[in-house]
């Protein structure tokens, strides 16, 4: 049905649900499965343990991709058996970095998790929302919570 599938996780319990979610579709329709990680980088004046700037010196942007890239892997590693999938890092606000991977991907399903879709976080533009209505391709919304 669908090929190219994207789902976003922050390595929480709920975007693990939506992960498996989207690896169990993938799985069942032979689909690509591309788990993305948004990040930030070190506010200026941030420091390491040897004193130095992170922000300034660049070294807290690859740390933070790193450690945004570790979250996706471990995804892969907890729901990608059977599943051809790929980790993608990037900078920036969750919904924009998922929206941005499914139009490089060609992703034709992006799949969210539910959680922030009530109350009146749903107003204020949660990750799920954004994503809904901003995306070219159908997008699945998973009941994480």
């Amino acid at each position: 049905m669908y090929k190219t599938l994207v789902v976003g996780t922050d390595g929480s319990q709920t975007a693990d649900e939506a992960v498996k979610a989207a690896a169990d579709l993938a799985r069942s329709w032979g689909s690509e499965l591309h788990i993305v990680t948004a990040f930030r980088t070190p506010r200026s004046g941030m420091g390491s343990v040897t004193g130095a700037d992170l922000a300034e010196s660049g070294a807290g942007q690859a740390l933070a991709e790193e450690g945004a890239r570790a979250v996706g892997l471990a995804a892969i590693e907890k729901f990608g058996e059977g599943v051809a999938a790929e980790a993608h890092a990037a900078q920036g606000n969750a919904d924009d970095v998922i929206l941005a991977t499914a139009a490089e991907v060609g992703a034709d399903l992006i799949v969210v998790g539910s959680k922030g879709m009530q109350g009146a976080r749903r107003y204020l533009g949660s990750v799920p929302n954004s994503v809904a209505h901003g995306a070219d391709c159908a997008v699945l919304v998973a009941k994480t919570t």
